[in-house]
């Protein structure tokens, strides 16, 4: 496998960007869809939560270790 060039590297970050916002948003109104149903979270907020969840924390290290890098 070889390494992606720049351009190749660009499309697949903007691919991912759009897959993530598509399942947000599924999420989002699957998770409201829900609870007008039953007044009930179930487990397509958890999810919803935990994947937000996931992408700050990961984003948050990697910044924090850039900074630290750079020191």
């Amino acid at each position: 496998m070889r390494k992606m060039d720049e351009m190749e590297i660009s499309i697949s970050l903007k691919a991912i960007k759009w897959a993530w916002a598509y399942t947000f948003l599924f999420l989002a109104i699957w998770v409201i869809y829900n609870y007008i149903q039953t007044r009930t979270f179930g487990l397509a907020f958890f999810l919803l939560i935990t994947q937000n969840l996931v992408l700050i924390a990961i984003q948050s290290f990697f910044k924090w270790k850039l900074v630290k890098d750079e020191k």
